[in-house]
């Protein structure tokens, strides 16, 4: 199991919104909700675009470009054109709770079905 990776200070990601980190060389939305804190890759399964542009919805987040939501707790569309799932990470606060870290580890919580667009 890999470590936990600095990823940004909460400050820096409003309620109810996402922001793009590069951990690792891999970009990853960090996405602050009513629910807590999120890490999903920051690369929608249908377009290839950032998520972290996107709006955040409860725990959703949905691509600015052709409106496929996501499930931040699972990475599973919730709307089409997405077919495919996109990957999560383990993330968590630290320091005095102003800080986010997120485990970027070769195998994600979730990982993409490989189902067809």
């Amino acid at each position: 199991m890999s470590e936990f990776l600095e990823a940004c200070l909460l400050a820096d990601v409003a309620p109810r919104s996402a922001k793009r980190v590069l951990i690792a060389g891999r970009p990853i939305a960090v996405v602050n909700t009513d629910e807590g804190l999120f890490a999903i890759d920051d690369r929608c399964s249908h377009a290839d675009v950032s998520l972290a542009e996107g709006e955040v919805d409860g725990c959703a987040i949905e691509c600015w470009l052709h409106g496929s939501a996501f499930d931040l707790r699972t990475g599973a569309p919730l709307s089409p054109p997405a077919m495919m799932s996109v990957p999560i990470y383990a993330v968590r606060v630290v320091g005095d709770g102003d800080a986010a870290v997120v485990q970027i580890d070769p195998t994600p919580i979730s990982t993409p079905n490989r189902g067809t667009q």
